[in-house]
């Protein structure tokens, strides 16, 4: 009865500590520079298409754009999917240039505030 009891309690803290191992900060080093390695844009794949880009592989090693399905079923762990529709080019856009929206979409540029409807005070009573 004893072994039993013991058995039962390695095997309760065995399972109540996975949990809390798991939930451990990771690094943020390398998060930061997973994310701060700058895609050339010659490097972007075309739109509608999909690129995995490996993290510290140079540019003209990485893997040929393919499509989007296959780029994130086959993505390694140090790897990340870029999307050939995410990135907006800032050098192409003219200052004065203002996203128009389809003549049939109502928008926010034309509604009034509502009217501020003042209540009458109520009587004190004394």
């Amino acid at each position: 009865m004893k072994q039993l009891t013991g058995v039962l309690t390695i095997g309760f803290l065995v399972a109540c500590a996975a949990p809390a191992l798991a939930q451990q900060p990771q690094s943020k080093d390398s998060a930061k520079k997973a994310f701060t390695t700058a895609i050339p844009a010659d490097a972007r794949p075309p739109k509608g298409m999909c690129r995995i880009w490996i993290d510290a592989v140079p540019a003209a090693q990485q893997p040929a754009a393919t499509d989007c399905a296959t780029a994130v079923k086959n993505r390694p762990a140090n790897a990340r999917v870029i999307f050939g529709d995410d990135f907006a080019d800032t050098s192409k856009s003219k200052s004065g240039d203002k996203a128009k929206l389809p003549p049939n979409v109502k928008g926010f540029t034309d509604v009034k505030p509502p009217a501020v409807i003042l209540l009458p005070k109520r009587p004190t009573q004394q």
